[in-house]
């Protein structure tokens, strides 16, 4: 009985070994890779597993949400965000009135939900120039969001694996897209705060 339990240990023993230099071996590639990231890639996929991990849903780990003070009306958060984004000279290029076209299809009453869509079109030729996968990430996009209990949100797609995620970015671009960044973060705030 000894002997067998002493082999059987010693099998386990030898097949761990075998599984970390498989391991490490598998893993070497990819954290060779992962080194050439942006210092700050680390930190922004921790923050993404964190909110995925709390809330279950990966759309929530990959967003910005800031709640809109109490009495601000749609109007009041609609005018802010135009104001600020005239002042801090982002182009407004466009809205979908979701709700409102929810409504006119259904014939039903849908709680508020639109999409202002905001863009520099220098930086955005920039950001193709590197890649054309951040097509997908233009024009930057605020919408907001009268959630069920009838509460006002803003919310934006956090830019923030954009900029840190991968290798990093060329320093005017990675300048550009910071800016960028700025920018929404503050339409967003302001907006959420009716502050033009």
């Amino acid at each position: 009985m000894f002997y067998a339990l002493r082999n059987l240990f010693a099998l386990l023993g030898f097949m761990a070994v075998v599984v970390a230099i498989y391991a490490a071996v598998k893993m070497a590639p990819m954290m060779q890779t992962f080194d050439t990231f942006d210092e700050k890639a680390g930190d922004v996929y921790a923050e993404m597993i964190d909110i995925l991990l709390e809330t279950g849903n990966a759309a929530e780990a990959t967003v910005w949400k800031v709640p809109v003070e109490e009495g601000l009306t749609v109007e009041d958060v609609e005018i802010t965000l135009r104001a600020v984004a005239n002042e801090l000279n982002i182009k407004n290029v466009g809205e979908l009135p979701l709700s409102a076209q929810v409504e006119a299809m259904s014939g039903n009453k849908s709680r508020f939900f639109k999409i202002y869509m905001f863009c520099n079109a220098l930086t955005a030729a920039q950001m193709l120039e590197y890649s054309d996968a951040f097509a997908a990430y233009l024009p930057c996009r605020v919408s907001l969001v009268e959630d069920k209990q009838g509460k006002l949100w803003l919310y934006s797609l956090n830019m923030d694996a954009m900029i840190y995620g991968g290798k990093p970015l060329p320093p005017a671009l990675k300048e550009e897209a910071m800016g960028v960044k700025a920018i929404i973060l503050e339409i967003m705030n302001r907006g959420a705060e009716g502050d033009f």
